[in-house]
């Protein structure tokens, strides 16, 4: 009898705790993310968002839920505007090319598009029309054709965040501007400055603020009442504070029924900044590192939590990730001949030990999905089992056995690579090339960072080859140890010597005892697993944010 799925729990931001999720419309789900302000490359900041998200979104539809995924573009903008200036380029043009861009990136971090993707431009009429009744409720002002949001009228302010209108000190988290009735009141339309791009409205002309976006949008896309708001941790206080304000102001019934909220990125445990110079985008990551690598990083520690990004962590997701593709490569290659004929022979059965496997890895991952998405877990300890149990099984493929034995080896691991390809695809790490495609492109961007062709490569492993046959075993060791430290691993396989990528291994110090090379020991397994990293659930008032 098979297991019952464990309901999904998720941690809300509103109430501080994990709840079970309940969709408003049974079977259905309705989810807004706040997207990015597109004026310039995407950094792994965002990368964190919306591969969290993305997986939310995946899982969301693996439960059997009918999803609209909301995720806008703010394209238009202070910063937008000064970028454009500073280049001298059209700020609509040059909105429009980092949306591209972004997109771009999401497509190589394997994050599937949203069913809507609104842009502020084309959403004035909802913007206008929310302000208007905002006013008409009494919860707005307009001043000089700027108009403001009056905290003072709106009691529950302060709900999500748990700040008090005292807190809010003018200079600090809102302009000051005196004509403003309370220094924490925000702008809902901002009077149009010469040159600046521009709308009709009952106001005067202008454009909207930043947090009034959201909320006609959302209403707009999903009604006033929805499942689902996303978004970073830094949105809390005050965009998605403001959002609630405007949101209940406009309409007494608006509700968000779960927030939830992604943890910040570091580097080096450092705050990640522009200023500090340790400032990442996600194009110069993917330029040395394959993007699944990336996706693989993010999804090893729990989306709440702080990720703190290094090189020596990517090098390790680098690592795994290739490791997951050669056993799923070498699973392929091991079942094909006999794949047909043990999918069609009666008499064939999966083993216990397969089934137990196929069945743990399964209830793993629904249970520790079902758990506030629960990612690292299922990377670094249910899937890694699952792969060892594959590599294990194909080894036993390679020795003699009888017939009914290896087709049921076979059957084994194709329903095992089975269960291994539904994981990835929910974590968005099921490739859409071929294993083989995706292991070439590792590889390429392995021999980039190592600085080295893979004809290089070749010759050092004909050098090396040579010096077995000499006995020259010190500079047989040298060579390995040269190519491991850039990154590279060379392991003897029968007579052949093959190579992939690796964690570069950091140089043996002189006087240290090393393992000397004799000819015909083999080197390591094919397909070693990768080094395991430490995860944890910090809590949110110990995270650091990333500067944008």
């Amino acid at each position: 009898m098979a297991n019952k799925r464990p309901e999904f729990q998720v941690y809300n931001s509103m109430t501080k705790q994990k709840e079970i999720f309940k969709p408003i419309v049974e079977g259905k789900v309705g989810m807004y993310v706040c997207g990015v302000t597109s004026y310039d490359l995407s950094h792994i900041g965002h990368a964190r968002a919306y591969v969290a998200f993305d997986v939310l979104y995946r899982y969301l539809k693996y439960l059997g839920y009918e999803v609209v995924y909301v995720r806008n573009f703010t394209d238009v903008d202070d910063k937008i505007i000064r970028r454009a200036n500073e280049v001298g380029e059209d700020s609509k043009a040059l909105s429009g090319r980092f949306c591209q861009e972004f997109l771009n990136d999401m497509a190589d971090l394997q994050c599937l598009l949203p069913t809507h993707q609104p842009r502020v431009t084309d959403h004035m009429q909802q913007i206008k029309d929310m302000i208007a009744q905002i006013i008409s409720n009494g919860c707005a002002y307009a001043v000089d054709g700027d108009v403001y949001f009056s905290v003072d009228n709106f009691p529950k302010y302060g709900l999500l965040s748990g700040r008090k209108l005292e807190d809010n000190r003018a200079g600090e988290r809102v302009a000051v501007d005196d004509r403003k009735r309370n220094p924490a009141d925000f702008a809902l339309w901002k009077a149009a400055k010469p040159g600046e791009p521009l709308w009709d409205s009952p106001w005067g002309p202008g454009r909207p603020g930043w947090h009034i976006e959201c909320s006609a949008m959302s209403a707009h896309y999903l009604t006033h009442t929805f499942d689902i708001h996303g978004g970073g941790m830094d949105l809390i206080f005050p965009h998605h504070e403001n959002e609630i304000a405007q949101s209940c102001a406009a309409c007494s019934e608006s509700k968000v029924n779960y927030w939830i909220h992604n943890g910040f990125v570091t580097a080096n445990d450092e705050k990640m900044s522009k200023s500090l110079g340790n400032f990442f985008t996600i194009r110069e990551v993917t330029k040395l590192y394959h993007p699944l690598a990336l996706r693989h990083f993010l999804l090893g520690t729990h989306y709440r939590s702080p990720v703190n990004y290094s090189i020596s962590q990517i090098e390790i997701s680098s690592e795994a990730v290739f490791y997951i593709y050669q056993t799923l490569q070498d699973c392929e290659d091991a079942i094909s001949a006999l794949k047909e004929e043990s999918a069609t022979n009666a008499k064939v059965r999966v083993s216990p030990a397969a089934q137990d496997c196929i069945s743990k890895l399964h209830n793993e991952f629904e249970v520790k999905l079902a758990d506030d998405l629960h990612t690292p877990t299922i990377l670094n300890a249910a899937l890694q089992e699952a792969l060892r149990f594959v590599n294990s099984s194909v080894n036993m493929l390679k020795k003699k056995q009888q017939k009914l034995q290896q087709l049921s080896t076979v059957k084994s691991l194709v329903d095992l690579e089975k269960q291994v390809r539904e994981v990835l695809d929910v974590l968005g790490l099921l490739p859409s090339l071929s294993y083989a495609e995706v292991l070439q492109q590792l590889k390429d961007k392995a021999l980039k960072r190592a600085g080295l062709t893979e004809a290089e490569i070749l010759r050092a492993i004909e050098d090396r080859m040579q010096a077995r046959k000499n006995k020259e075993f010190s500079r047989s060791d040298q060579i390995r140890s040269d190519l491991a430290a850039k990154g590279i691993a060379l392991m003897d396989v029968g007579k052949e010597t093959v190579w992939r990528p690796c964690v570069p291994v950091q140089q043996e110090q002189p006087g240290t005892p090393a393992q000397q090379e004799k000819p015909g020991v083999p080197g390591e397994q094919q397909n070693p697993p990768p080094a395991e990293k430490p995860q944890s659930i910090v809590p949110a008032d110990k995270q650091q944010s990333i500067t944008s």
